[in-house]
């Protein structure tokens, strides 16, 4: 990655009460301005038509039915998806404006104020220090990137358990990397760091047999779940792979709605549910306000601890908060930011579109 790209759909209705949604983006490069275009062209005329603004769950489910036949006969189910996702957050976020509620209350009576988040991104190159650095800014967990190099793995997993000691959580993320083999190799080095969980070890087509057997060879958690795509994925595959940790992506399938039966369904069968973002600070309040509504007392929000000013300082009131690996919602409406913490960064558009419905 060479920038830090961001799709934020701004919604605002005939009374003046507008909305925030943020639309995965981040490779490849111009995906970006493709799905802007996508938003324009396609999906924001049939809104319209639906005459469903007022509950964007519903329309969620009606666009993705509408949409299905063009997203299998065009191959692109995810850049769909990933449109439809940021349009149902940025019309909650809408809906609990006019509630006057923060997006958390709005959706749940019994939501929590604060939340657990913990430290992603982390790269391979001076993986220990970057460690000890988000432990030291207040965080109680992290998570650093593997995959690369067996030894470089090793030696990056256990100076940052070195550096952030025994009390502190440490995740690993090969991002896909491994064949079963490999991974398989990977065990001694997963018990020797004592790792919370362990990431995506095998690619997302990789056999359901091939994730069990790795299950039953590592006592260290699986985790998987921000490359599903659709119910199906995330009904079956959990019991069908082992996992342990459940980890839905908002941006990339389903939005709020399907988030928050995803993660009722996750505390049911006792899977950790630890939402998965690695974009904006719009997406980050959004997936912030879902895990405080589903009032979860485990797991956490993913925050990436790469520099990214459109995510930090977005985001800075509530993570200005940020002690003992968590932080506190910001009791404003919505996801609580106004026009002016996105505007901050209209110097960096490269494509904005106005579309009245």
């Amino acid at each position: 990655m060479t920038d830090r790209p961001s799709v934020i759909l701004r919604v605002e209705d005939e009374d003046g009460a507008i909305g925030f949604g943020e639309v995965w983006c981040n490779w490849p490069s111009v995906g970006a301005e493709y799905r802007a275009r996508l938003l324009e062209a396609v999906i924001l005329p049939l809104v319209a038509d639906l005459r469903l603004i007022d509950d964007p769950a519903a329309l969620w489910d009606r666009l993705t039915l509408r949409l299905r036949i063009l997203a299998i006969q065009s191959g692109e189910p995810g850049p769909i998806a990933h449109c439809l996702a940021g349009l149902e957050c940025a019309l909650q976020d809408l809906m609990a404006r006019r509630a006057g509620l923060p997006l958390a209350r709005y959706l749940s009576d019994n939501a929590s104020q604060s939340i657990a988040v913990y430290a992603s991104g982390i790269n391979p190159t001076g993986a220990p220090q970057t460690a000890e650095r988000a432990i030291a800014s207040g965080y109680r967990a992290c998570k650093v990137k593997i995959g690369f190099d067996p030894g470089r793995d090793r030696e990056n997993l256990l100076g940052a358990r070195s550096l952030i000691g025994g009390g502190n959580r440490l995740m690993a993320d090969a991002n896909q990397a491994w064949s079963l083999p490999v991974a398989l190799q990977f065990a001694e080095t997963a018990e020797e760091a004592g790792l919370f969980w362990l990431e995506e070890p095998l690619a997302h087509d990789a056999p359901d047999e091939d994730w069990r057997a790795l299950g039953k060879a590592l006592s260290t958690p699986l985790a998987a779940g921000e490359n599903f795509l659709g119910k199906q994925d995330f009904e079956s595959l959990p019991a069908a792979r082992s996992l342990g940790v459940l980890q839905p992506d908002l941006g990339r399938w389903g939005g709020i709605g399907q988030m928050m039966a995803i993660g009722h369904e996750a505390r049911r069968k006792g899977l950790l549910f630890c939402p998965h973002w690695l974009g904006g600070g719009v997406g980050l309040l959004t997936s912030c306000h879902v895990k405080a509504a589903l009032d979860d007392a485990d797991g956490f929000v993913e925050v990436d601890f790469n520099d990214n000013p459109m995510r930090s300082e977005i985001a800075a009131e509530v993570f200005g908060t940020l002690d003992e690996g968590r932080v506190v919602l910001s009791n404003k409406a919505g996801i609580g930011i106004d026009d002016a913490a996105v505007d901050a960064f209209d110097a960096h558009l490269v494509v904005s579109r106005d579309v009245r419905l």
